[in-house]
């Protein structure tokens, strides 16, 4: 059997992609002069990267015209869900951010029941709320519920992210899927740039001033985390492939414990992720 035409290979390569992309886009932060430019920076080392991986996929394009304005409109969600989320990794935890990034899976659970007019049906509802009580769980404290502006901004960049997928789904089969990698990272790169007024001299002091080998890292690993992720979901079954991929959340805590000082909160963390994994196999396993 080929290889790469398994979806266990590109579980495996998602999720300990993934694991190395939220870790050191965290470390990237670190430094950083202005979140906007180093965005950018990151966007467009990732689309050049999936430029070089081009000719590894099947040429093909769509004919119809409504599959490019779907595709636009998308790309105007995912441009604020990477921009919010450079300002969100900033200031909390790698491993929290992951575990707040499942929250997209509740956003389009609700989408479905509302607009898509799906079944209701009572696991699933269990599942979206056993993730909401996760989250809740990350930020709880002595009787409270504290959330900062960084939780807030993830929360909102969740549901960006949410709404892109939500018009979004299966446009990618119709174009090479590299091509939709570059431009899902490219135009978001261009948009930020025109909107913020970024100028060439503003990323170049990024890279210089920043942590080149988390910068390179982060660019390279956000192409690839995308293609494998897509991937997995192409060749495999959603209700086996969704729950195994969210798996990255507890890999991220036991990759910030054990290697990026993540030590708050490290039982609260570990029973989020696993709660979160209990939430997904409901909602997709059904």
């Amino acid at each position: 059997m080929n290889i790469f035409s398994s979806w266990i290979f590109y579980l495996i390569a998602y999720l300990i992609l993934y694991v190395i992309f939220t870790q050191e886009y965290k470390v990237a932060t670190k430094s950083m002069v202005h979140s906007g430019s180093l965005t950018l920076l990151l966007e467009s080392i990732g689309a050049f990267s999936a430029l070089l991986l081009i000719p590894l996929f099947k040429i093909q394009f769509p004919t119809d015209i409504r599959v490019y304005l779907f595709l636009g409109l998308s790309l105007l969600f995912y441009t604020i869900n990477d921009r919010l989320g450079t300002i969100v990794r900033e200031g909390i935890e790698a491993s929290t951010y992951s575990i707040i990034s499942q929250l997209s899976t509740v956003f389009m659970v609700v989408a479905g029941l509302i607009f898509f007019k799906e079944k209701f049906l009572w696991y699933r509802v269990i599942g979206t709320i056993i993730i909401l009580i996760s989250n809740v769980l990350v930020f709880y404290e002595k009787g409270s519920f504290k959330p900062n502006k960084y939780v807030l901004f993830g929360v909102l960049a969740n549901l960006c992210l949410a709404c892109a997928l939500f018009i979004d789904v299966n446009l990618c089969d119709n174009f090479n899927l590299a091509f939709y990698v570059m431009i899902s990272l490219g135009i978001p790169a261009i948009l930020i740039k025109l909107i913020e007024r970024i100028k060439i001299k503003d990323v170049k002091d990024e890279y210089i001033k920043g942590d080149k080998k988390s910068i390179l890292l982060t660019g390279i690993t956000w192409c690839l985390v995308i293609i494998t992720n897509l991937r997995m979901y192409q060749l495999g079954e959603v209700t086996v492939v969704a729950p195994l991929s969210s798996l990255t959340v507890i890999l991220n805590v036991i990759a910030g414990y054990c290697f990026y000082g993540e030590k708050n909160h490290l039982l609260k963390k570990i029973l989020a992720s696993i709660f979160i994994s209990i939430g997904v196999i409901l909602i997709n396993c059904f």
